[in-house]
């Protein structure tokens, strides 16, 4: 199933979601600027778990060196598909999302979620010394919130049947759920064979996010309300 758009229109102009997306694109065209050195710059911008525990145990090493990964990791793709597709869906699900939160809780919400996606991916496999990349974990965060605020929303998909294409309308609660069920599934297949990345692609980074994503938009929300009725807005 490949998403096309939703049928939520926004109400003003997603001016981060729009920011994070040429962001994404620019450090990508910096990625092959490396040519054949570039394992050497995911290796540092990358979050690796056995890396991390070892740096952390040190006292030599700058914190900036220990820490950054946990937000640098979040801008950094592994190919034209993987940028695109994770593009795509940052562009159909983050425009609501910002325009529910605001443009400056958005931007927060969002690189939250990328932390806690790569929190839950570094407890999940504590001994990878894969550097895994991808704003696939903060973009599930987005997609979690999506699947609270708007259930009844439908996502335009372009669905494949054989050798025949059909554009068809999904409910979101179906589109996230079927996708949410797909991660967990594949998530827990990792832990049962002991291979942290299945097929280069971290489950449970995206299941963390998605998670994080459905809990913390509703306090947020909420904060965001409470400012408003006390004379200030975000």
């Amino acid at each position: 199933m490949i998403p096309l758009r939703d049928t939520i229109p926004s109400r003003t102009i997603p001016y981060v979601n729009y920011l994070l997306i040429v962001v994404n694109v620019l450090v990508f065209i910096y990625e092959l600027s490396w040519g054949g050195q570039l394992p050497r710059l995911l290796g540092g911008y990358g979050l690796i778990p056995a890396r991390f525990f070892v740096l952390h145990a040190s006292h030599k090493v700058s914190p900036v060196i220990v820490y950054l990964p946990f937000i640098s990791y979040m801008f950094f793709h592994g190919g034209w598909l993987h940028l695109l597709g994770n593009m795509l869906y940052l562009w159909i699900f983050g425009d609501n999302i910002e325009d529910r939160l605001g443009h400056g809780c958005y931007l927060i919400f969002y690189l939250v979620c990328g932390l806690a996606a790569a929190v839950v991916h570094l407890l999940t496999n504590t001994n990878s010394v894969v550097p895994t990349i991808g704003a696939s974990g903060a973009i599930a965060g987005v997609m979690g919130a999506y699947l609270m605020l708007y259930p009844r929303a439908r996502v335009v998909t372009l669905l494949p049947i054989f050798f025949f294409f059909y554009i068809v309308e999904i409910p979101a609660f179906f589109f996230l759920g079927f996708w949410f069920l797909l991660q967990l599934v594949q998530g827990f297949s990792t832990l049962a064979s002991h291979a942290p990345v299945y097929g280069g692609i971290a489950w449970w980074a995206h299941i963390g996010g998605f998670l994080f994503g459905q809990l913390s938009v509703f306090l947020l929300l909420k904060r965001r309300r409470d400012k408003t009725k006390g004379g200030s807005v975000w």
